[in-house]
């Protein structure tokens, strides 16, 4: 079998050494054996694990989701992953409606937002419930 120092398993990883070590404080990688000066020795797995780790990152699970995935990794990935893509979808949904109310408040020319909610071309949607300035409650 064999052993990487924390350089090395970085190094083929693609991540700073500070990264192996805050992932294995996090517990996310295993503890690794020591020298007897010290030094962590990693088994190649390590190398695997890191790479997957990033990759999980990459795809927007956060540290905590991640050490529930390797946790898991046998039986849960799947569940996890339709879980993951579920909330993405959301958040992508979410962002278009954004996108859509602030392209047409572009074209409708609402650059003041305290002024333009009174406007009604204007598609900026709390007018209903935003209070003016006066400290009086809008309606169209």
């Amino acid at each position: 079998m064999t052993s990487l120092r924390s350089g090395q398993v970085a190094a083929r990883a693609g991540v700073n050494p500070q990264t192996v070590r805050y992932y294995e404080r996090r517990g996310l990688l295993a503890e690794p054996a020591r020298t007897l000066g010290g030094h962590r020795l990693y088994p190649e797995s390590a190398v695997t694990v890191l790479r997957v780790i990033k990759a999980a990152q990459r795809l927007g699970f956060t540290l905590d989701e991640i050490a529930d995935l390797l946790e898991t990794h046998r039986d849960g990935m799947a569940g996890r992953a339709r879980a993951k893509l579920t909330e993405v979808e959301t958040t992508i949904a979410d962002l278009e409606v954004i996108a859509a109310t602030l392209r047409a408040a572009v074209a409708a020319g609402c650059d003041d937002l305290v002024a333009g909610t009174g406007h009604s071309a204007c598609p900026i949607p709390f007018t209903e419930s935003a209070p003016t300035p006066d400290g009086r409650v809008c309606c169209r």
